[in-house]
């Protein structure tokens, strides 16, 4: 292969290779060698470089034997060898016996070669000799880098000489390079039981900052599309191309290539340019085509163009398939000839090309860059085309024909070519190119002179802007000012200033607005923009509380598309009525209306819409207990988001959230503060709401007062935020549930009564039972918080009771979990043991690990409760805020000091150790301490259970301690000192 000769500069990053290389430093543990392999410029050398700088580091008596041949060292022997043993040192040669040291010191260019067999034998033996010795006082390491480069006689050499190290501390590194889809030819020159790790592309996240490494500067996005298509995850390659690139995205597309420096072409075509000019000019039209194949290569006029390609295929350029498909053997190769053609051969490619394809999108486009020039006809052409492909799902394509045609526009038509660069913008946000969409839209809003067109221009800059619309007021006002008069432009601009103010939390401007751009659209005639204002009403009134009312719009609106089955006018209806549902706890029909609606819209949804979909799913999924999946669906989000860069806000939401049903706390809290973190910067209040609930709900899956105290953190500014925008929908009062439960774990028993009062005038007989459960358990909780373990236990089988009854999983296990820990901190170990086990049973089976990980805690502590005689200790129990309290009041700590180290107020401290007072049976802080001591003598310990137990039993017996509370605490009373 004529570019497979290309030696790729060392890629100066481990960007994305950490695991590969962590991969082979496990398998050494245990193999004699590893084997890296892969194309050109895919990293191996850098891998190499890091793997034998790990391996030394292991041991400083480590003795490291490296070569590196190059393509020229091949022809030459023995060079491979000269270049391993220059580290030798000249007592290991002098220690051989004298036919093998006259063999060895020959090929070492020390002595006359060996020309015989038996010369060549001695050489191998030598060989082996020279590494028994060097291992037998310390490890060996042998680096072989472009192990395909290295000569014949010293491959036969290596080969002989690692079958005989076995037993031996001898370690083979080596790095072949292998085309894509072959394997090394060279792996005999590394120990049996070597190892092959290829070498993978790296994603698009990896080759983004690889580039932004290496250039200090991001790439435009459209740009850095065109590197990561290009270099199809090779580093070097990327590298190369971003070095290259231009710092502008108008510099590529509508049928401008990304450039390919002379250098990379140089090295990729050199054998290419020998090529006779019939097949050269065959290969460029066949990179001109979309789909090449010997079909439209012989439709375009080539006369044989099979046995043109047969030439390309011998170099390794390019294949044909069994079906007549021409491939390129990389995306690169495929760019370098485009970029090696002179203009005139591109134009006259595209002619051909023109004249043989029949799909109309495709022959518009080989049309437009085969006649480079001003002309309406064109752009007439080129618009309908553009047309089609949005309809056939195709938003890129209809983005870049309808950014042709405006190129193609006579100077003459300045409102047809504003016209179709609105209409290009508009594709552009469908296939989630935002920045290609505000260039577009920005051009037509600084030179149109017509008022209608900087209306749509606006319109595309604030659907451009995602969930980012809390500067947007300046831009709708100005809007309003242009559309005066124009009641079909005055409801598209009430309609987005509903829409921002349901995402900044103003809900009453948001009804306000969605009520004036439906009155507007309906007197314009405008059904699209009535149907989104009556839409938008309804996500108002549903977030207001008001769910009677925002079903009458919805059903309005739906009434209006003709259905639900209207096609995509009616997908966002559908998404809004399957989320009514769920919030009224209708699961089994929001999932299926969603599910369907994902199957629909698959291939042909722009971005937003597929985002939307997979974000609903997502919600669904997790109020199901369908966890594993809630985790995939949320999965395509983030790659979705890594693709487009779009709507970062909900798609971390519904990571974070499938992170808290199926994850682990530490990935949902880690989401969940990205989530805020995005939604905070957009201005995002709606999403902010959501947000900062599932950070609360991560942070309480811990279960003890630090992640209570951060949970209570976040849901109070859900609260907050919730009051100041009006908000009260069923999520937010569930959402009070748990700021009160958090509360309850820090002790603040009184703060969470006020919270459940308040959230009790909330309730109507409209409110979902799985928000009366979670009001239920929190009641229950705190009852139990306040000694009244009986009356905590009531409440939470109510809780469990209606949740038995409801499609909601997750929220059982959360309850029978809750209901499990109360009945064992009052000793009713059978009751206790039936919740835990049915919430481990059912957490398990549906996939909610870290609610599976909270019972089988629960579980472990009633177990070592059993196994210590806990029942009949009779000892009172402490909550775990009292155990740490009294722990914390043992060391020494003040009042000020456990309010600070737990995170709760000092008035919660003094509460709460008047309880403990209360319950141990003393009545000062001495006193406490003295019996905490007595008790931890009597049973023979200092710290009983194990250190992650949340209660402690203090009695005249036993007390049940954290080892780790006291140390972590000692450490942090020592540092405020």
């Amino acid at each position: 292969m004529p570019w497979d000769l290309l030696h790729s500069p060392r890629v100066p990053s481990l960007s994305g290779r950490r695991a590969l290389l962590d991969a082979a430093l496990a398998e050494l543990t245990a193999r004699p060698g590893v084997l890296l392999h892969g194309p050109a410029g895919i990293g191996r050398s850098t891998l190499l470089t890091a793997l034998s700088a790990s391996l030394a580091a292991q041991d400083a008596s480590c003795t490291v034997l490296h070569c590196s041949p190059a393509q020229e060292d091949a022809r030459l022997p023995y060079v491979g060898l000269i270049d391993l043993f220059t580290r030798v040192p000249e007592s290991c040669l002098e220690a051989l016996a004298p036919q093998p040291r006259a063999a060895l010191r020959a090929v070492l260019l020390r002595g006359p070669e060996p020309a015989d067999d038996q010369g060549r034998l001695a050489v191998r033996v030598a060989v082996v000799d020279v590494l028994r010795a060097l291992a037998a006082t310390g490890p060996v390491l042998l680096v072989v880098d472009d192990l395909h480069w290295l000569d014949a006689p010293s491959a036969e050499v290596l080969a002989f000489a690692v079958r005989r190290l076995e037993g031996l501390a001898v370690r083979v590194v080596a790095a072949e390079r292998v085309p894509d889809g072959d394997q090394p030819e060279r792996l005999r020159c590394c120990p049996p039981g070597t190892v092959e790790l290829p070498v993978p592309p790296m994603a698009d996240g990896e080759v983004a900052h690889l580039v932004r490494t290496a250039i200090g500067a991001d790439l435009p996005p459209a740009v850095l599309r065109a590197v990561q298509d290009t270099a199809a995850g090779n580093p070097s390659y990327a590298l190369e191309l971003g070095r290259a690139a231009p710092r502008d995205a108008a510099s590529v597309g509508f049928g401008r290539p990304l450039p390919v420096p002379p250098r990379l072409r140089a090295l990729l075509l050199h054998q290419v340019r020998t090529l006779p000019e019939t097949v050269r000019h065959t290969l460029l039209v066949a990179c001109a085509a979309a789909r090449p194949s010997l079909t439209v290569l012989r439709a375009a006029g080539l006369p044989d163009p099979a046995a043109d390609l047969a030439e390309a295929e011998r170099l390794g350029v390019a294949a044909v398939d069994a079906d007549g498909t021409v491939r390129f053997s990389h995306p690169l190769l495929r760019a370098a000839v485009c970029a090696d053609a002179p203009e005139y051969s591109h134009r006259q490619a595209h002619a051909l090309l023109a004249r043989a394809v029949t799909e109309p999108v495709e022959q518009a486009r080989h049309l437009a860059l085969a006649h480079p020039y001003e002309d309406e006809a064109t752009a007439r052409m080129l618009m309908s085309a553009a047309e089609l492909a949005r309809r056939d799902g195709a938003p890129d394509a209809a983005f870049e024909l309808a950014g042709l045609a405006a190129l193609r526009t006579p100077g003459d038509r300045p409102a047809d070519r504003a016209d179709r660069l609105l209409a290009a913008a508009d594709y552009a946000c469908d296939a989630g190119q935002s920045e290609e969409a505000g260039q577009a839209a920005e051009t037509v809003l600084a030179g149109s002179g017509s008022a209608r067109q900087r209306v749509r221009a606006r319109l595309i800059l604030l659907r451009n802007a995602g969930q980012a619309l809390g500067g947007a007021r300046d831009l709708i006002e100005e809007g309003l000012r242009d559309a005066a008069g124009d009641p079909e432009a005055e409801g598209w601009l009430h309609h987005w200033a509903a829409v921002r103010g349901l995402l900044c939390g103003e809900l009453a401007e948001a009804a306000r607005h969605a009520l004036r751009a439906a009155r507007q659209a309906g007197w314009a005639g405008d059904t699209d923009t009535r149907i989104g204002a009556l839409a938008t009403l309804a996500r108002v009134q549903s977030l207001a509380g008001e769910p009677a009312a925002a079903g009458a719009a919805l059903e309005e609106a739906l009434s209006l598309v003709g259905g639900a089955d209207a096609g995509p006018e009616s997908w966002g209806l559908i998404r809004m009525r399957a989320i009514l549902a769920l919030d009224s706890d209708q699961v089994t029909e929001a999932g299926q209306q969603v599910a369907e609606l994902h199957a629909d819209i698959g291939e042909f949804a722009g971005v937003e819409e597929v985002m939307a979909t997979l974000v609903a799913l997502t919600r669904i999924q997790v109020r199901a207990g369908h966890c594993r999946e809630a985790l995939r669906t949320a999965a395509r989000c983030s790659r979705a988001l890594a693709e487009t860069g779009v709507q970062a806000a909900p798609a971390l939401y519904a990571a974070a959230l499938a992170a808290t049903a199926g994850g682990t706390a530490d990935e949902a809290r880690r989401l969940a503060e990205q989530a805020v973190r995005a939604s905070e910067a957009d201005g995002d209040r709606l999403f902010l709401l959501r947000a900062l609930a599932v950070l609360g709900q991560a942070e309480l899956l811990t279960g003890d007062p630090r992640g209570a105290a951060a949970a209570a953190e976040s849901l109070h500014r859900v609260r907050e935020l919730g009051e100041a925008m009006g908000a009260a929908d069923p999520p937010l009062l569930h959402w009070y549930g748990d700021l009160a439960e958090a509360l309850v774990i820090l002790g603040e028993t009184d703060t969470a009564g006020a919270v459940l009062r308040e959230a009790r005038t909330r309730v109507s007989g409209d409110t979902p039972g799985s928000v009366l459960a979670a009001l239920e358990r929190a009641e229950g909780l705190r009852e139990a918080g306040l000694g009244r373990a009986k009356e905590g236990a009531v409440r939470l089988r109510a809780a469990v009771d209606r949740l038995r009854q409801l499609p909601l999983p997750v929220e059982l296990v959360r309850t029978l979990i809750a209901l499990g820990a109360v009945e064992r901190r009052a000793r009713r170990r059978t009751a206790a043991r039936a919740a835990l086990g049915e919430a481990l049973e059912t957490a398990t089976l549906i996939g909610a690990a870290p609610l599976a990980a909270r019972a089988g805690d629960e579980l472990a502590r009633l177990d070592a409760g059993d196994r210590s005689g806990e029942a009949g200790t009779g000892g009172p129990e402490l909550t775990p805020t009292e155990a740490r309290i009294a722990e914390l009041v043992r060391g020494g700590a003040t009042n000020r000091e456990v309010a600070a180290e737990l995170f709760i107020s000092v008035k919660t401290v003094e509460g709460a150790l008047s309880r403990v007072y209360r319950k141990v049976g003393v009545r000062s802080r001495t006193a406490l301490a003295h019996a905490m001591a007595v008790a931890v003598i009597a049973s023979g310990t200092a710290a009983v259970n194990s250190g992650d137990d949340d209660q402690v039993r203090v009695g005249t017996q036993a007390v049940t301690a954290s080892q780790s509370v006291r140390v972590r605490t000692a450490r942090a009373l020592d540092r405020r000192r």
